[in-house]
């Protein structure tokens, strides 16, 4: 089964084109059966990139998925045209009665916060509330995870000294969990932030549990159960050249950079990179997919019961 977007949505010809079974409103309307509903909490600058990113990977599955797009009420994007977000996004005030199979709530570029100094905190903390009452399951990515995890059990986030900025080799630690399914003993996984989550400050709550961890980086991958919840610190869903672009950006921007590791042949930003991650991506976020559809009420009613 394909996934169910508008037409209109620049995502629609980008999957076609790659080869993603696409179905727009009209044609999924005669299909008997209800499609999973899944809405993306889209806190990232470049709304149309990590629109397509996310749309591939859950896209990806033999289920038929309903993508909703979600904003922060009060919020205003400054790269993504008005025009684009008033036709594809909804106000999270607007869908507050609403109820999904899956939230996904993505990162933004605004670590170097403190949680409660960026704007939009107390919506974003009504939203996780939301999460426990309208969500069958949510997965939080970079920020986001890292803002779920301090919500719902007060780990810290810590600055790091350096970037951490590159491809690292990841541990699988959890090779029997539902969303691990057919990962192989390591993995590699991108990685673009300037802080961290503490392994050990992770470790100090019993409920939750690390399914994937790297020496160099820390934890990556870490589910909570009781408010069922995936927190994911690294970026999976990145696009070949989206280190890439980051990379050509700041040195553009003259702020001082490091080469992203273990990404270019050799380490030389001259030559193309190879993604490296992209089947461990499909297979985790199919996995997650695949969860929801094994665990979730058919009653949408039932949801958060």
């Amino acid at each position: 089964m394909p996934i169910k977007i508008p037409s209109r949505l620049p995502a629609f010809d980008v999957l076609r084109n790659e080869g993603v079974m696409v179905l727009d409103e009209e044609l999924a309307s005669r299909q008997d059966i209800r499609p999973l509903r899944i809405a993306l909490l889209n806190l990232m600058p470049k709304k149309i990139q990590t629109e397509n990113q996310f749309a591939r990977l859950i896209g990806a599955t033999p289920l038929q998925i309903e993508l909703s797009l979600i904003r922060m009420s009060d919020h205003q994007a400054r790269n993504t045209a008005a025009e684009h977000m008033e036709s594809f996004y909804r106000p999270f005030e607007e869908m507050k009665a609403e109820k999904f199979d899956g939230l996904i709530i993505t990162g933004a570029p605004i670590e170097h916060l403190e949680f409660d100094e960026v704007t939009y905190w107390d919506e974003l903390r009504e939203v996780m509330e939301w999460t426990q009452t309208n969500i069958h399951s949510t997965f939080g990515v970079c920020w986001g995870g890292m803002a779920m995890i301090n919500h719902f059990h007060g780990v810290k986030k810590h600055i790091l000294p350096d970037k951490a900025f590159g491809c690292f080799r990841h541990r699988n630690l959890a090779p029997a969990s539902p969303y691990l399914r057919g990962f192989s003993d390591d993995c590699t996984v991108p990685v673009s932030r300037w802080t961290e989550m503490r392994q050990d400050e992770v470790n100090a709550h019993a409920g939750l549990t690390t399914l994937l961890g790297s020496d160099e980086v820390g934890p990556c991958l870490i589910e909570d159960p009781a408010h069922r919840a995936l927190y994911v610190f690294n970026h999976f869903e990145y696009d070949r050249d989206t280190l890439k672009q980051e990379y050509d950006r700041d040195v553009e921007n003259g702020v001082p950079i490091n080469v992203p590791c273990n990404y270019y042949p050799e380490d030389d930003p001259s030559r193309t990179p190879v993604n490296r991650w992209r089947s461990h991506a499909h297979l985790l976020y199919g996995n997650w997919i695949n969860e929801i559809y094994q665990t979730t009420p058919f009653d949408m009613n039932e949801i958060g019961h």
